[in-house]
This record gives structure tokens, C-alpha cells and sequence, in this order.
């Protein structure tokens, strides 16, 4: 457990923009946690598609450099509620929380619009927030899953070049 937690926080290490994304690429791979690291886990590979009718929830991720240290994300969603004081509860159009991954390893969940991360490694990564109900399905519209990711790519030595 204490290993899981010293990568994940070695993973965590700059900037550039892949566009706001409501999309199907291969996103399962974005989909690398434990199953055993919540109770939720079935729903996690589920989707729930927003009804017809409904407005679509959309999700535009900004980092910020960090004038001391890290990284501020900063998560625009529209159409969509943060709703942490019912999460684990059935689905509810229109609100539930986040999911945030790096280096397409789930990191945490994500209750507000801000987030802050003490580090990156080295080298290029790929910081991806999507929407999700409160019972843990991806939100998704015509078959796609609705996220953001952003690329941020950070100087000094990587484990490759060691």
C-alpha cells in the first residue's frame, strides 16, 4: 500500500493542451486502479449517457503553474454540479464529482473546481479529469465519455535518460 502511494506521488510531476475532450479513445486505459482501492469499482468501466433532452455537462481543464511548488488544476465544468455530500448514492442527472488521473493511473476523486499537486516526474504528463455520477459511472453523450486532459511536460531527468 505504502509503495502504490510512493509511485502515485512519484507520478505526480508542465504544459501543453490537448482540447477539451468528449470522446471514445480507448479510454478503458484510463481506467488503471485497483479494484480493491474503493467500493465502486463496478461502475467505474460503466457509462451513463446523458438523456436526451438534457444539457450535456462539459469539463475544461486548466493547470496552472504553482508560483512556489506543483501545480494548481483548475476544473471549468458547465451543465454539471459538484455533489460530495452524495457520492456512493444512486445517479442524479447533472451532478456527482471527478475522477482525476495522471499518466493514466487514477489518482483521486475530485469534488471542486481546484486541485492542487505537489509534483510531477520529469518528462511529459498526461493530466486527464472526467465527469462522473455519484454512483462512479463516467458520464458520457452519444457513446463517448466526457473528460479533459492536458499535457504538461516537465524539465530535468527522467527514469530513461538515467
Amino acid at each position: 500500500m505504502v509503495s502504490k502511494f510512493i509511485i502515485t506521488l512519484a507520478a505526480l510531476f508542465s504544459f501543453a493542451s490537448i482540447n477539451n475532450r468528449v470522446e471514445n479513445k480507448e479510454y478503458q486505459s484510463l481506467i488503471s486502479h485497483s479494484p480493491s482501492s474503493h467500493n465502486h469499482a463496478d461502475n467505474h468501466d460503466k457509462i451513463m449517457e446523458i438523456p436526451s433532452g438534457q444539457a450535456v455537462p462539459t469539463v475544461d481543464l486548466v493547470v496552472h503553474k504553482d508560483a512556489m511548488k506543483g501545480y494548481n488544476l483548475e476544473v471549468k465544468v458547465t451543465n454539471f454540479q459538484f455533489a460530495p455530500e452524495r457520492v456512493n448514492t444512486d445517479a442524479t442527472p447533472g451532478e456527482g464529482h471527478g475522477h482525476i488521473y495522471i499518466n493514466n493511473k487514477k489518482l483521486t476523486r475530485l469534488y471542486g473546481s481546484w486541485y492542487y499537486l505537489e509534483n510531477l516526474q520529469p518528462g511529459r504528463n498526461e493530466i486527464t479529469v472526467s465527469l462522473n455520477a455519484n454512483n462512479h459511472m463516467a458520464l458520457a453523450h452519444n457513446g463517448k465519455r466526457i473528460f479533459d486532459t492536458e499535457v504538461v511536460n516537465v524539465p530535468g531527468v527522467t527514469q530513461s535518460q538515467k
